[in-house]
């Protein structure tokens, strides 16, 4: 039933191709919004907090601090409005979920570049 599954996600499901991205990288997403009939591109530039979910039901979700508060957006990766994704900064973190990040201000909350 799996194999079946997979194969009819394979052939049906219009894939985009977005560059490789994880836990702590700096990305900005670029989305489109419909307001009645008008559509316009919004953008939702953060820290990646976690990637879940394999083929089909891929999701990431995004933090960004807007003002003082803490504001977090999750995005499937198949999204049919999903535009392009932009990768800003590579981050170096030793875990796949940060979950911790949300509970560091100040310059605790500073994700290490990755070196290349």
């Amino acid at each position: 039933m799996e194999a079946l599954i997979k194969f009819v996600q394979d052939e049906f499901v219009t894939k985009k191709e977005f560059p490789e991205f994880g836990a702590g990288d700096t990305i900005t997403v670029f989305y489109e919004i419909r307001e009645g009939e008008k559509t316009r591109t919004q953008f939702f530039r953060g820290v990646v907090i976690q990637v879940k979910g394999t083929g089909i039901t891929k999701t990431f979700t995004i933090r960004k601090m807007s003002g003082t508060v803490g504001v977090e957006r999750i995005f499937p990766l198949n999204m049919p409005a999903l535009q392009k994704i932009e990768i800003n900064k590579r981050g170096s973190v030793r875990r796949a979920r940060i979950y911790y990040f949300r509970g560091l201000t100040g310059k605790k909350a500073r994700i290490k570049e990755k070196r290349m």
